[in-house]
């Protein structure tokens, strides 16, 4: 029971220190510091920082062994009716 709850707070405190996490952190620093100071730059960098980790963490979520398998899929499927119209205007 031990084991299953060190692995638990491990996988917290993973999440809580991942590199999106401190990417966001580092955004909203980014940001706040930006206001507070009146800099349109530091706001600027602060909310791209936000933007590209939110869309890292959609990047990284999706399965991209699937989704290369469906496109290799696609692709011979698309070969094979090329052929078949190839050897239809053959005859």
């Amino acid at each position: 029971m031990d084991q299953d709850k060190q692995k638990q707070e491990v996988s917290i405190i993973g999440r809580l220190f991942s590199m999106e996490m401190l990417l966001i952190l580092m955004g909203c620093f980014s940001l706040g510091s930006g206001i507070y100071a009146g800099k349109p730059i530091q706001i600027f960098w602060g909310v791209m920082i936000i933007i590209g980790s939110i869309a890292l963490y959609f990047v990284r979520k999706k399965d991209w062994k699937k989704h290369w398998e469906e496109q290799e899929e696609l692709r011979r499927m698309y070969e094979e009716r090329e052929r078949q119209k190839r050897e239809g205007k053959n005859d």
